[in-house]
């Protein structure tokens, strides 16, 4: 028997669940895709769980035939001024806006590739001309435009071919940590560093990270990117520091710092079979609430002739140390 691939060609909002196959847009883009595939093709016509939207699909026996379809059909946009386009825009910009609309935005063909690939929640994918649609789950817009609007909208000076938006997750803090190695930045406001540490953390199979102190956004597109996927694998938290410091308490879990003072010990000495351990800004180190909370302070050795190491590198090596 030949295996069948579906794709999802149009999303139709209805006001009415139980007649929506008899809606007049629905009927309009049925119409549509027969009239653009002709006789080859299985159209289908499915609802989507409980919201009151349909999906318009295809499915063809083999990959290529129906990415020919798709190619056909697919919702196309040629305007910049589009509702989904300034959607696009101000998910790239705003941290206040991406809360408020429950997405954040993510960029490149291969970071679409680990988003399906881990299950996370993509809601919307848009794609450059020529770029191939890959077999998308039936609750996800699939979407075209020209490589000259992909520009205006991506985050990237030379975008990779694909954006798409994913819903934001729904992180609660757990009541005690059951894990043993757990990262903590304080104050890191670079994307690239804050998303290059959580890419690392999930390396080394780091339990956990928690961003405290106006840390950049972890949902910011440059953060998403720098992670390489493991935004949607592995476990990250935005939290006060005082729900940090009651948590790590609660659940026995002592808390170092990565800086100078009389109880500093190289990094390799210290026991880090169960710890957190407190990274700084580049510019201004650890803060003082997290210095004096801190069990013990560590240091990494290295040249006298160096005064620190990027945050990342500096995440790094005891991340390694952690896990080795």
């Amino acid at each position: 028997p030949l295996k069948i691939y579906p794709q999802v060609l149009k999303n139709v909002k209805v006001t009415d669940k139980k007649a929506a196959q008899d809606d007049a847009d629905v009927q309009a883009a049925v119409k549509a895709v027969a009239e653009a595939l002709g006789d080859t093709g299985r159209i289908l016509v499915r609802e989507s769980g409980t919201e009151p939207v349909v999906r318009v699909m295809v499915e063809a026996p083999d990959h290529d035939t129906c990415q020919k379809y798709v190619d056909e059909v697919v919702e196309t946009i040629k305007s910049r001024q589009n509702p989904l386009m300034t959607h696009l825009r101000k998910l790239d910009s705003s941290r206040s806006y991406r809360k408020k609309s429950g997405e954040y935005l993510c960029d490149g063909t291969k970071l679409l590739d680990e988003a399906l690939k881990w299950g996370a929640p993509v809601q919307t994918a848009v794609f450059s001309d020529g770029v191939e649609i890959p077999t998308l789950p039936d609750t996800v817009r699939a979407v075209r435009v020209s490589e000259d609007l992909m520009r205006s909208v991506s985050p990237m000076e030379t975008p990779q071919g694909a954006l798409f938006t994913v819903a934001l997750p729904e992180t609660k803090l757990p009541e005690t940590l059951a894990g043993k190695h757990y990262l903590v930045l304080d104050g890191v406001q670079d994307p690239g560093n804050v998303g290059t540490i959580l890419r690392t953390a999930d390396a080394f199979e780091c339990d956990g990270v928690f961003l405290v102190n106006a840390c950049a956004d972890l949902f910011n597109p440059k953060t998403a990117r720098a992670t390489m996927g493991a935004i949607f694998r592995r476990e990250a938290y935005s939290v006060t520091p005082e729900e940090l410091f009651a948590l790590l308490s609660k659940s026995g879990v002592p808390l170092y710092g990565t800086a100078l003072r009389e109880d500093t010990v190289p990094l390799s000495d210290a026991n880090l079979s169960k710890a957190a351990v407190a990274i700084g800004s580049e510019g201004r180190g650890l803060s003082q609430q997290m210095l004096d909370e801190c069990a013990k302070t560590l240091k990494i050795p290295m040249s006298p002739r160096c005064e620190s190491l990027n945050a990342a590198i500096a995440a790094t090596v005891v991340l390694w140390e952690m896990y080795r």
